[in-house]
């Protein structure tokens, strides 16, 4: 019932948007056109999501589908907007009129026309920008770089760099050209160590056949270490049997340690410089809402004190909010994902940082600060869904930590 309510609601923002089309042509031909091309990605959406294939996640030519829908709903939403606003102003008028009893006032179709123009002008920006976004944005990596300063780091670990990726989403990519660009990118920030924080799929273990070899071949000398992801458990794929499940969850496990990966599950691991330590915990994902939780930081930090200098690696950033930021055992610096930016937004360093992504999550991208304690959300390697990226580039993070000067 909810699919069929949907695309009636797609079908009349066509319906309305169209209005805007015959205020500027006369043309049947671009009638016929604009309809023809409407109805087609509004059936192959429909086909795709609701009889086709009914799996949750988003990939292949589904991802494209719904990606493409996605940019005409945008530049329809637009439309809507402006003629909505002008249609309202004329019914206000049209009272006003007849109210004087009037009826020799007309209203100027030419005005109605030039906001069709000026709509649709504006409406072409949404839309480029996502299309854009599908073909190129989505592989536009960027390297954003902070340093952090603490009280507490130990003297041997000032100037550690730390490369953090995040919501890789393998099973996504159709370039692997691009993504070997990335990768590359990701090798030629020399870090003391890797920290990859979840979902390094979408939902099956094979979706990492093909990159196991690319992303295998990230080293750094104090090792690459992973957490899991909500995606990574297979939680959203449909099982014909729980076994299936399970060896899948097995194979996912086995293919990170094949890949050289330090998968930590619920434990930590220590980091030694000068008879001093670096203590790196991880947990299983931990999330609000509809989301599993698996982590346990109490199980993972079981053999620290609040003295111990710590990086903590969590999924979720509302685990932080929820649960770290004022943990007694004093977590110094904890390194999620998730949220990806939403993968729709402007982000201009020192200027603005927005996405609707912010309404859903407190923290969402970048470096956070509160009680003392440091939290860093990336905005992800990688897609999902929306088969793009726009504003909210992929993201490779170098985190350099530092001994605070007295």
């Amino acid at each position: 019932m909810l699919s069929i309510l949907f695309f009636i609601f797609l079908l009349t923002l066509s319906y309305y948007a169209f209005q805007a089309l015959k205020n500027i042509s006369r043309s049947k031909w671009t009638y016929w056109t604009y309809w023809i091309v409407c109805l087609g990605i509004l059936i192959n959406f429909f086909i795709r999501f609701w009889i086709y294939d009914r799996h949750e996640v988003l990939e292949g030519p589904k991802a494209y589908s719904f990606g493409i829908v996605l940019s005409m709903a945008a530049a329809q939403l637009v439309l809507v907007l402006f003629l909505f606003g002008e249609d309202l102003q004329r019914f206000i008028k049209l009272l006003i009129e007849k109210r004087k009893k009037s009826s020799k006032r007309k209203f100027l179709p030419s005005r109605r026309k030039f906001v069709s123009q000026m709509a649709l002008g504006i409406a072409a920006i949404p839309f480029s920008s996502m299309m854009f976004g599908m073909f190129d944005g989505k592989y536009n990596f960027k390297v954003f770089r902070y340093e952090l300063e603490f009280d507490d780091l130990p003297d041997a670990f000032d100037g550690y760099k730390i490369v953090q990726l995040s919501d890789i989403h393998c099973g996504s990519f159709d370039n692997y050209h691009k993504v070997a660009q990335g990768v590359e990118l990701v090798k030629e920030q020399q870090a003391d160590a890797v920290m990859f924080t979840g979902d390094l799929v979408n939902n099956l273990s094979d979706e990492l056949e093909d990159w196991k070899e690319l992303f295998g071949s990230i080293t750094a000398p104090d090792g690459v270490f992973s957490v899991l992801g909500n995606h990574d458990y297979g939680d959203y794929y449909k099982w014909d049997h729980p076994e299936e499940k399970t060896a899948n969850f097995e194979k996912m496990i086995e293919m990170q340690s094949e890949m050289g990966w330090d998968l930590l599950l619920n434990e930590s691991r220590r980091i030694e410089r000068d008879g001093q330590f670096l203590h790196i915990v991880g947990v299983e994902n931990w999330g609000n809402g509809r989301f599993p939780r698996y982590g346990n930081e109490e199980k993972a930090g079981r053999n620290l004190t609040a003295e111990d200098f710590k990086i903590l690696l969590s999924h979720d950033p509302s685990h932080w909010q929820e649960k770290i930021q004022e943990n007694e055992r004093n977590y110094q610096l904890t390194l999620s994902g998730h949220t990806h930016g939403m993968q729709f937004g402007i982000d201009i360093p020192g200027v603005v940082k927005w996405s609707p992504i912010q309404y859903r999550y407190k923290y969402w991208a970048g470096v956070y600060q509160e009680h003392g304690r440091y939290l860093h959300v990336n905005r992800g390697f990688g897609y999902l869904g929306y088969p793009g990226r726009v504003g909210m580039w992929p993201e490779i993070t170098v985190l350099k930590l530092r001994k605070k000067q007295a």
